[in-house]
């Protein structure tokens, strides 16, 4: 049994990392930890097919990334087709059941990578080179294995935020079968344990950016202790956090949870003090410039964290710009909307809004902007139009992009250590690390005070946990992230429900404000009900729009624009958006419908994984 899995594993590392056609390789017929092992060119292609298990159609290529993490107060996912389609939109809506057609294949697929991690855990360790190479190959296996334990430790995480406890899977099949083939599931804190003290282990194994050159490697998106560290603060604030505990069918928190606040503080202090990792000073050219446009350096060392697409195919690539952002000559899904009330939660001279909400679609030439209304907005962080090196034809019906999903970025580990550090010994100490976030987010000096993004001094500490629940939505909003993190803090619920709130009163008056609360404008604005986009504009921000967002609308177009509905969606004269967006009195209800607490914080066990294993059993309300 072990051979054969180390069969599959060479087929997948092969296939990701030679330049020669399939006919030109030996036939392997049967191989083991020996040869895959033997030295660091092998066993750099076994970490290969590790990470290989990160993207695809059924890893961050699209469903771990998108269909898994909507609805919240950022955005929706489709709104079209039926309330329960056993399928994405129930997914999205808190309609799934066990058997949702989106369930087993990722499932699947995270313990796939859970079990190439651990037979590379087990082997590099007995490799002649790990124990008596050079110091530069003892080195490079040494990173290897850190980087399977955090691989490992990734894989685990997504699975657990998902789905709760799991059973214990840490050793290889082979070793683990002879045990005990029906394991049970176990309290996700052991697991969650186990994989804090992993990364702990990773990050000594593993070198840090700049010493990357020095032991002979590429400095490419390859994991390094900054990695290791910064998803060691995650995970650890998970675990001091909120989950759905399947004992008690209640979400609750451990006793001890302060304990993992101070790993996780310490982790992201460990990255700071290292000064590997900065931000990038530009918001915008960080996802359009660099992300965007397979930008292959990164000089400041944000993207901590990356999933490679490549192969334009379901297997290794990622519909990322596909089947979310704007469409360009109507190619695309553009099935990730922005809900109003979220873009109105940025102030306007926050840059960041722009990137992350794109109001329009691209016409047939592949520049031309034509805007949306506002139930229309979509997420702008990986778009179509902004895809460069190479750029992709608007006539193109190419789906796969090459663009490379986002686990980790520096400003995330800034605004963990606020956090951590908050909630240990109050903000005087947190402010600088999220005010750098907010400086760069406003297009200020990153490290110079600043009145206009600064926080307002003197918050107390739950005035402040309570920016820092605002500014890692503003931040990272649309990058998966929002779900879990409203999870752990036992928020998910609340915000839905205040969400819906938010929208059926903004349809209260024919020329209402926005609700009181939603946002820095709540009450105070009154709310257009169309926008006026200029006619040929290439404008990718607020500059397609000759009226403002935060004022009523002209009575008529402006001279050389033209209208695009915003509040007023159906032409009605009415603000009608609560109809697109809950549909409350539509057979198809909407945004969040089936959100039931205690139940869907967690998904449900896919059906085929509970006949493959009778000892698992169903989480709550399921």
């Amino acid at each position: 049994m072990k051979n054969i899995k180390i069969i599959f594993f060479l087929i997948a590392t092969f296939t990701l990392t030679s330049c020669k056609k399939f006919l030109d390789q030996t036939p392997i017929t049967s191989v083991d930890g020996t040869f895959v092992f033997s030295d660091v060119a092998n066993t750099r292609r076994a970490i290969a097919g590790l990470y290989s298990q990160l993207s695809g159609d059924q890893g961050y290529g699209i469903r771990l990334s998108l269909y898994y993490t909507v609805d919240t107060d950022e955005t929706q996912g489709p709104t079209g087709g039926g309330s329960d389609d056993n399928d994405r939109r129930a997914m999205s809506r808190y309609l799934v059941k066990p058997g949702n057609a989106q369930l087993e294949k990722p499932f699947n697929q995270l313990f796939k990578g859970i079990e190439f991690a651990n037979i590379c855990i087990e082997e590099i360790p007995k490799s002649p080179v790990y124990k008596n190479g050079s110091d530069k190959e003892k080195k490079q296996m040494k990173r290897m294995l850190g980087e399977a334990l955090t691989l490992r430790a990734q894989y685990y995480f997504e699975a657990i935020r998902n789905w709760g406890d799991l059973p214990e899977h840490f050793s290889s099949a082979a070793a683990a079968a002879a045990a005990n083939s029906y394991p049970s599931r176990v309290n996700r804190n052991i697991l969650y344990d186990r994989i804090i003290d992993d990364l702990k282990i990773a990050a000594t194994l593993m070198p840090w950016r700049n010493e990357v050159a020095s032991i002979g490697d590429d400095i490419d998106e390859r994991l390094t202790a900054g990695t290791a560290n910064a998803l060691l603060a995650r995970i650890a604030l998970f675990r001091g956090g909120y989950s759905l505990r399947n004992d008690t069918k209640t979400m609750d928190r451990s006793t001890d949870y302060l304990n993992y606040y101070q790993i996780a503080r310490d982790a992201c202090k460990a990255i700071m003090d290292k000064g590997q990792h900065s931000l990038n000073p530009s918001y915008k050219s960080l996802w359009k410039d660099q992300v965007c446009a397979h930008a292959v350096a990164d000089p400041n060392g944000e993207l901590m964290f990356q999933v490679t697409g490549i192969g334009l195919g379901g297997v290794e690539d990622t519909k990322l710009g596909y089947y979310n952002g704007p469409t360009v000559n109507g190619k695309g899904n553009k099935s990730i909307n922005i809900l109003p009330t979220y873009l109105y939660q940025f102030d306007s001279l926050d840059l960041r809004r722009d990137v992350t909400c794109a109001p329009y679609s691209v016409d047939k030439d592949g520049a031309k902007k034509l805007g949306s209304t506002v139930t229309a907005i979509v997420d702008g962080k990986y778009r179509r139009d902004w895809v460069t090196n190479p750029v992709i034809s608007p006539a193109s019906d190419q789906q796969y992009m090459g663009l490379k999903w986002q686990i980790i970025r520096y400003s995330d580990v800034l605004l963990m250590y606020a956090e951590a550090e908050n909630e240990l010994n109050g903000p005087t100490n947190a402010y600088e690390a999220l005010n750098m976030v907010r400086r760069r987010g406003f297009g200020k000096p990153i490290n110079t005070p600043d009145a206009i993004a600064d926080l307002p001094a003197g918050l107390g500490k739950k005035d402040f946990f309570d920016a820092i629940v605002r500014e890692r939505s503003l931040e990272l909003g649309a990058e998966g992230i929002r779900k879990f993190d409203l999870i752990r803090w036992n928020l998910l619920g609340n915000k839905i429900a205040q969400t819906k709130t938010w929208i059926i009163n903004a349809m209260i008056g024919t020329e209402p404000t926005l609700p009181t609360g939603c946002g820095p404008y709540g009450g105070i604005i009154t709310l257009p009900k169309a926008m006026y986009y200029i006619n040929n504009t290439i404008a990718d921000d607020k500059n397609i729009w000759v009226n403002s967002y935060y004022q009523s609308a002209p009575p008529s177009a402006p001279t050389g624009t033209t209208k695009a509905r915003w509040f007023d969606v159906n032409g009605s004269g009415t603000f009608d958006i609560v109809n697109v967006i809950l549909a409350p009195n539509d057979a198809v209800p909407r945004y969040a419908s089936g959100f039931t607490p205690n139940k869907s914080e967690l998904m449900p066990i896919p059906n085929t994984a509970i006949i493959a294993n009778p000892n698992l059993t169903q989480n709550p309300g399921y």
